[in-house]
């Protein structure tokens, strides 16, 4: 199977042709890896090989899929998960995750893993260990984080698609950024385990980004529900998500929002994307208000977001040391700061940012009793060209010195934090609220700006409201198709 021929069909398509023997599973995963050598050197998606073969003896849904999987928070046995650093590049996991497990019982065909930012902490995937990953609709650009590797090679072809995780919109940025699906399923839907209980109480959770809604649904419906391991069993729909692409969602009130207090003046872009979306949904027959501001304090919602980031980040390096010795220096200057800042939280600040997940929760909890769903961009501004958030060496080196001398947890009490929330999240401000508040919420690739670069929108639902995205997701594909729009790689 040549590429072209592979390249039109999802994974839902390739398992159909697998089933009916019409080809093999080793032919895919030929076609898949000739993929991979022909673009991956200019991508770097691909980090790291996995061993496989295209077996005839596989089975489940997606039995001779080509597949990859992200390099953090997707263990697989007897390879490092590296989680993007020096750190851990080398140490190796005992056993499968969960979700890693259900892709293989389903019949996925795991043949690498892909890049993303050191522990994921960014929404670029440009690590140190790794080097930076790259759009393949522009590769002076980047194609998101942290499941930056994983979106590239969606787009690019090498796979229809691949394993992504979102604790503050890791998978819905790079989705955006590559013209992907990209759907952030609800608190405790997905399995983190059988290491992790939870990640982030929750706010971290599992899914793959795709081209098209219907591999997001049957990917969902694979490795959806609770674990023996788990914190709790989660309410599962009464149909599976898959039968829910086609279904009508029915005429839905849709509120919009496109200013940010992190951004006040996002990108004419952004408004364009959102602008395509309104007009389409009122073709669809739905009802879609401009809001006159955010249902929720978007502000104190992503200091509250990055405190307990940090915090976070401070107890991923404390675990990495414990479990190879790993020195400061195996950690990029980023990290350390961060997880500086972390250590500089109290136990009562820290406590007091995870109890405001409720108001959020409760003021987005009060706009849903008004509205079905809220639509954002998925970013404010086209996706950055990569090396654009690099500190300025002059910062480096005063950075280093605080590092070196144990001063940096001082930086928490100057106006860093907010110089952060401004640079880092200013570009990508509406996706950590579907994290903090466990809400499910979807990007999709409904505009490309003037000069082809993709901007997805954003939905946010309430709980349980899984189908209801994919539900409209399916409709909006079916009004502007978007699988077939493909990336020319000079």
């Amino acid at each position: 199977m040549d590429f072209d021929e592979y390249r039109k069909y999802d994974a839902t398509g390739l398992a159909r042709l697998v089933a009916d023997k019409q080809v093999s599973a080793a032919e895919l995963l030929a076609a898949a890896r000739e993929r991979a050598e022909a673009v991956n050197p200019r991508l770097n998606a691909i980090v790291r090989d996995v061993p496989a073969e295209g077996s005839d003896d596989l089975t489940g849904p997606f039995a001779g899929v080509p597949f990859l999987i992200k390099d953090l928070g997707q263990d697989y046995a007897g390879l490092p998960t590296s989680n993007g650093s020096r750190s851990l590049r080398s140490y190796r996991v005992a056993e499968h995750s969960t979700v890693v497990q259900r892709w293989i019982d389903a019949g996925l065909v795991i043949f690498g893993k892909t890049n993303l930012p050191e522990f994921g902490a960014k929404a670029i995937s440009e690590s140190t260990v790794w080097g930076p990953a790259r759009n393949p609709w522009d590769l002076e650009r980047t194609p998101g984080g942290s499941s930056g590797g994983s979106a590239a090679a969606v787009a690019a072809g090498i796979v229809p698609c691949a394993g992504a995780n979102d604790g503050g919109g890791s998978t819905r940025i790079p989705a955006a950024c590559c013209g992907l699906v990209g759907l952030k399923p609800g608190r405790g839907l997905t399995p983190f385990g059988p290491e992790t209980a939870e990640m982030m109480h929750g706010a971290a959770v599992q899914g793959v980004v795709s081209r098209t809604v219907r591999d997001t649904a049957a990917m969902l419906d694979v490795i959806c529900g609770g674990e023996p391991s788990g914190p709790y069993t989660p309410g599962m729909p009464s149909a599976s998500f898959a039968s829910c692409v086609g279904e009508a969602p029915g005429k839905l009130r849709i509120g919009v929002r496109v200013p940010s207090a992190i951004n006040p003046k996002p990108h004419a872009e952004a408004y364009a994307a959102v602008e395509s979306a309104v007009r389409v949904l009122t073709e669809l027959g739905h009802e879609v208000e401009e809001l006159p501001e955010a249902p929720f304090d978007d502000a104190a919602l992503a200091k509250d977001f990055l405190l307990t980031w940090f915090v976070n980040l401070a107890w991923k390096v404390a675990d990495a040391k414990r479990l190879t010795g790993a020195p400061d220096v195996a950690f990029e200057r980023d990290t350390l700061l961060m997880a500086a800042l972390g250590r500089a939280t109290s136990s009562v600040d820290y406590v007091d940012a995870v109890q405001r997940r409720h108001e959020h929760t409760r003021r987005l909890s009060t706009y849903f009793e008004s509205y079905d769903l809220l639509l954002t961009p998925s970013l404010a501004t086209p996706p950055p060209k990569v090396g654009a958030f690099d500190l300025p060496v002059s910062l480096q080196r005063a950075t280093d010195v605080l590092l070196r001398t144990g001063t940096a947890k001082f930086l928490r009490h100057t106006k860093l934090v907010d110089d952060m929330i401004s640079d880092n999240l200013g570009w990508v401000p509406y996706t950590q609220l579907a994290n903090i508040t466990g809400r499910p919420a979807i990007s999709v690739p409904l505009h490309w700006t003037a000069d082809g670069l993709p901007l997805g929108v954003q939905f946010v639902a309430p709980l349980a409201g899984e189908s209801l995205l994919i539900r409209l997701a399916a409709q909006l594909e079916e009004a502007l198709p978007w699988a077939d729009r493909e990336p020319v790689m000079n």
